[in-house]
């Protein structure tokens, strides 16, 4: 299956997310964190500082899907690979793309 490269838009559109009520405890902080991420990943950009970025990314491809959030580890894979390749406007478009994401994503538990 490939990993959709395309960041999406901001629209208002409300992003359904279903997870196992067992986890519900850590979910608002595992989401604060990917907004501190996005606070990071802004400022390590203006820097030039690529590793950072990598090693931000690489942490939430490994950390999203574990949670229950596939985007955000979708995410992390091009935020990843646009920090290694040192590539400025990638970083740009999907900090973008996690800062809609987080935006609009609606948790419900089951």
């Amino acid at each position: 299956m490939a990993i959709d490269d395309n960041p999406g838009d901001k629209s208002l559109e409300k992003i359904v997310v279903w997870l196992d009520a067992e986890i519900k405890e850590i979910i608002p902080n595992f989401l604060k964190n990917r907004n501190k991420d996005v606070c990071a990943i802004r400022k390590a950009l203006a820097e030039g500082d690529f590793e950072t970025i990598r090693l931000r990314g690489h942490s939430m491809r490994g950390s999203g899907e574990g949670y229950g959030f596939k985007r955000i580890s979708e995410i992390g894979i091009f935020l990843e690979k646009a920090g290694e390749t040192k590539d400025g406007n990638k970083v740009k478009r999907w900090i973008k793309a996690l800062e809609s994401y987080l935006d609009r994503v609606e948790i419900n538990f089951k």
